[in-house]
């Protein structure tokens, strides 16, 4: 097994109805945080990482998600013309020049796991991060990043995590486990959405993993989960049978936009750090507080 994480994983073949009307027609994934879609604040984090092959699972109505990270020539011919230089630079930078954009349609929505494994013939033998777009978490050094680092410390496979209040159990993952050294935890037990009631801890697992390529093997095998969907949380759990798993408390601030509180909230914090919009838009905001 390689111990450098050059691939990452985005599962983007749900369909987003949370927000419906709007992700009718198109991915939830390019809805637009400011100026750029979700979806492109989760790439940039797995480039900051040094990762350079973006593994994109697919569903219907996706193709905004290719069109995005495809190069634009009749776009870039008439900024060119206009000669709005800056602009242009903005278009030509979505994907940097080194890193490679791979795509895979997940033909039914049987769940997470099952959209990980899609990515199996582009993985191989290579540990591998997983990014949920949902989860747009802003931290001073990119999230992935600081897992990969930890990774290059243990190579053991790795859950981004944070404490979340007890009564909003029964919407994560949760684990059991012991400190190992700061910031890390490992991990002896999963549960999926447990209630507040019976939850191990209040240690939840968000949108960010690295994974051993053992995973493949566990999520070909587990029987269908909650839903009938191949559940991620039961993969990593045979997992943790064979392997060191750790658990991750990242540095940053999260924010659910797979919800539409979640949204919003993103939304603010991100206009109030954009360049160009900070400070009007933080009058703005005094007017209606």
């Amino acid at each position: 097994m390689k111990n450098k994480i050059t691939k990452a994983v985005f599962p983007v073949a749900g369909m987003g109805s949370r927000f419906l009307p709007a992700t009718k027609a198109t991915a939830k994934e390019m809805l637009p945080v400011v100026d750029k879609p979700l979806i492109q604040y989760a790439v940039e984090e797995a480039v900051a990482a040094g990762i350079t092959d973006m593994v994109f699972i697919t569903g219907r109505n996706k193709r905004a998600i290719e069109d995005h990270f495809d190069k634009a020539y009749e776009l870039e011919a008439t900024l060119e013309e206009q000669g709005k230089k800056e602009l242009l630079k903005v278009v030509q930078s979505v994907v940097p020049k080194h890193v490679n954009c791979i795509y895979i349609r997940q033909a039914e929505p049987l769940g997470l796991g099952h959209a990980v494994l899609c990515a199996k013939p582009v993985i191989q033998d290579e540990p591998f991060a997983v990014i949920l777009a949902d989860d747009l978490i802003d931290g001073e050094t990119p999230i992935v990043k600081q897992m990969v680092e930890v990774f290059a410390r243990h190579q053991s496979s790795i859950l981004g995590v944070q404490d979340v209040p007890r009564e909003h159990t029964r919407q994560y993952g949760i684990v059991s486990s012991t400190n190992l050294e700061k910031d890390v935890e490992r991990v002896h037990g999963i549960v999926e959405k447990p209630k507040p009631e019976v939850a191990p801890s209040t240690l939840a697992v968000v949108g960010r993993y690295i994974l051993t390529p053992r995973i493949f093997h566990h999520l070909e095998t587990i029987k269908p989960g909650a839903g009938g969907e191949i559940q991620l949380t039961d993969g990593i759990a045979e997992l943790l049978k064979e392997e060191q798993l750790l658990a991750y408390r990242f540095h940053g601030i999260r924010y659910d936009c797979g919800s539409k509180l979640g949204y919003l909230k993103a939304q603010v914090a991100f206009g109030l750090k954009h360049d160009e919009l900070r400070a009007g838009f933080a009058e703005y905001l005094k007017t209606i507080a």
